[in-house]
């Protein structure tokens, strides 16, 4: 009878720890220097975090990080990338940027626009780099390497994400790029891609044929131009179309499993 018992009790000791074993999300407010205003950080941090305290994990910088956890704080719809890690049993950080905005078209587009501005992405870059890079990997057990370090963003955080990868292909190994507004820099982006034939990192491109006007044609044009470079043949870049997708985080949210599944 006490041997039934103490199985019992350790039965249900076992079940209460699966139940209660949750992802978290923190928050943290950094000054970014060089843009001049603070910026707020969320950190999303697995479920079997705490279970191995020796443990590292791969990191994906997101932008646009109102959007991603929480539909208060979301423009329209979060991208429930919590729920969806949750769901894969995923082993990964993902480190959710806020973006500034009226700000925001100049920290994520690289150059000046002459008909909309912006150009400021490399202080943007800057702040990433240089204090949430470094804030993030003391607190928490990160793996560094630029194989274990993923930048992922939509429209014009899109953009950011896949022109981070080219200015620092030694930090970042891997890019989620959704429904990329390639328009507002793109004969700078198809230079700039043409003079970086180097990168062996993964690109993960994602946009619907319901999106702007020359979306899908601006995306095959980026992707096969960097296929052509880097040869198709290494399979470093995946490209998917998806048919009535529309501009918006309910086609972000239902491609996202995917992309990291892909990429990770």
């Amino acid at each position: 009878m006490l041997k039934n018992n103490l199985y019992f009790f350790i039965l249900i000791l076992t079940l209460s720890g699966n139940l209660f074993a949750q992802s978290k999300i923190d928050t943290l407010t950094l000054f970014a220097t060089k843009l001049g205003y603070h910026k707020k950080i969320w950190i999303y941090t697995p479920v079997n975090y705490n279970k191995d305290i020796k443990k590292k994990f791969p990191v994906i910088y997101m932008l646009d990080g109102q959007n991603l956890f929480d539909t208060k704080t979301s423009y329209a719809g979060e991208w429930q990338v919590d729920e969806t890690l949750d769901s894969l049993k995923a082993n990964c950080i993902v480190i959710g940027i806020e973006h500034g905005n009226q700000e925001r078209i100049n920290e994520l587009t690289p150059f000046k626009n002459e008909n909309y501005g912006g150009g400021k992405a490399d202080l943007m870059l800057d702040f990433i780099l240089h204090q949430v890079m470094p804030n993030i990997n003391s607190t928490y057990r990160t793996k560094t390497d630029k194989n274990h370090t993923a930048i992922f963003g939509s429209s014009l955080g899109g953009l950011f994400a896949y022109y981070a990868v080219f200015k620092h292909p030694d930090i970042f190994g891997k890019a989620g790029v959704f429904s990329p507004a390639f328009w507002i820099n793109k004969k700078e982006l198809l230079e700039l891609s043409k003079a970086t034939d180097k990168s062996n990192a993964k690109f993960y491109f994602m946009c619907g044929t319901k999106e702007s006007e020359n979306m899908v044609t601006d995306l095959n044009e980026l992707a096969h131009d960097l296929n052509r470079i880097r040869c198709e043949c290494k399979m470093l870049t995946k490209k998917v179309i998806i048919t009535n997708g529309e501009h918006n985080e309910k086609l972000w949210r239902e491609q996202f499993a995917k992309a990291y599944l892909w990429l990770f």
